[in-house]
């Protein structure tokens, strides 16, 4: 039978990829990532993605199974790839989006390098995304046919956002067995094949900060290099309130602005300055931008030659807006059409052709 490594983290999604390969008649073999040390702490209770609880789920499915499991430890890598990135993002008055991280230099290459030394035709996970192996987009010039990747047949749940740094080879080797389904589909097939995770509940917080507070657990880890308190500032630059750091505030933020704002003053952060410690606040549609400069910008191919029309997408939950997208080395200028949009520096911007993505950047 073909090898084929499944990446689980312990959740109903990797786990039902697992089951729907074992179901195909693919020998199996589960890979777990070990990413923090979350002894003594709210993750530990399960439902984070590579706690310590989650990774007992996965070993029970693996068991299930009956499929070999493994876990990887990566604690020390994910530390310094993503939550220090993340602690250092937000001192800096960005908005950081440490799953597209995570992705990007923790979890496909590490998990792509052990499947493919264990001989493994490929590795799955439970990403709701999907990748065209036939597309021939690339034929027209003579290169044969690409991998693409494309959004999620659910677009409730579509991740393919958080993918947008994934290469053609690295997309030639993936499979996303679910990412063709609906939850309520995924759920099932985890039923019907027994898992004790079929009716496990999601996580919508951060892995490594699962109480939501992610400005205290900021300043616990940048100790003495947290951001200090200053002031609020209008944009004629009166001083109307005072803050207790700039990593409690993401531009585009309306709630949490306590007296600087009241029931009837719908007051938006418009700019975070780190280096005065100032947040400026004003309107909405003070804080909305009609272009985008887009740093270390990764393209699904090759990167175009002239500007070009695409649908770009500032947020996981942001509807994508036209625009037109002018590659300049390594960033991308982006020129939004008829409707500004609101976006937070540090946060990922990912440019798509329809359902498929072309390629993403941070916002700067």
């Amino acid at each position: 039978m073909p090898l084929a490594a499944v990446a689980m983290s312990g959740g109903v999604d990797s786990s039902t990829a697992a089951a729907l390969l074992v179901e195909q008649g693919y020998d199996v073999v589960g890979l777990a990532m070990r990413l923090y040390d979350a002894s003594g702490t709210l993750a530990s209770a399960g439902g984070r993605c590579c706690g310590p609880r989650d990774l007992e789920d996965a070993r029970r499915v693996a068991a299930r199974l009956g499929i070999a499991f493994y876990v990887l430890d990566y604690v020390e890598r994910f530390r310094t790839a993503v939550i220090d990135d993340f602690v250092s993002e937000y001192t800096q008055g960005r908005t950081p989006n440490p799953c597209v991280r995570c992705n990007e230099r923790v979890k496909f290459g590490p998990l792509m390098r052990r499947a493919r030394a264990l001989g493994a035709e490929f590795l799955a996970t439970g990403h709701y995304a999907r990748i065209d192996h036939t597309s021939m987009r690339g034929a027209v010039a003579g290169a044969g046919a690409r991998p693409a990747l494309l959004r999620a047949a659910d677009a409730d749940k579509d991740q393919s956002y958080f993918l947008f740094a994934l290469d053609e080879e690295a997309l030639a080797y993936l499979r996303f067995p679910v990412g063709a389904l609906s939850k309520t589909e995924v759920r099932a097939a985890a039923r019907r094949a027994g898992l004790c995770v079929a009716d496990k509940p999601e996580s919508m917080e951060i892995c490594f900060v699962p109480d939501g507070d992610h400005a205290t657990f900021v300043a616990r880890r940048a100790g003495a290099a947290a951001p200090s308190a200053g002031d609020v500032v209008d944009l004629a630059g009166r001083v109307v309130g005072r803050h207790a750091g700039v990593h409690r505030f993401t531009v585009g933020q309306r709630r949490g602005l306590g007296d600087v704002a009241t029931p009837g003053d719908r007051r938006t952060v418009v700019r975070i300055d780190a280096a005065s410690a100032r947040v400026v606040v004003g309107a909405r549609a003070d804080a909305t931008r009609g272009a985008l400069r887009v740093r270390d910008v990764r393209w699904i191919g090759a990167r175009p030659e002239r500007a070009i029309d695409a649908l770009v997408q500032v947020r996981h939950r942001a509807r994508p807006a036209p625009a037109r997208v002018a590659a300049t080395g390594g960033e991308a200028d982006v020129v939004f059409g008829a409707a500004d949009v609101l976006a937070a520096p540090g946060q990922a911007a990912v440019f798509y052709d329809g359902d498929r993505v072309l390629g993403g950047g941070w916002i700067r």
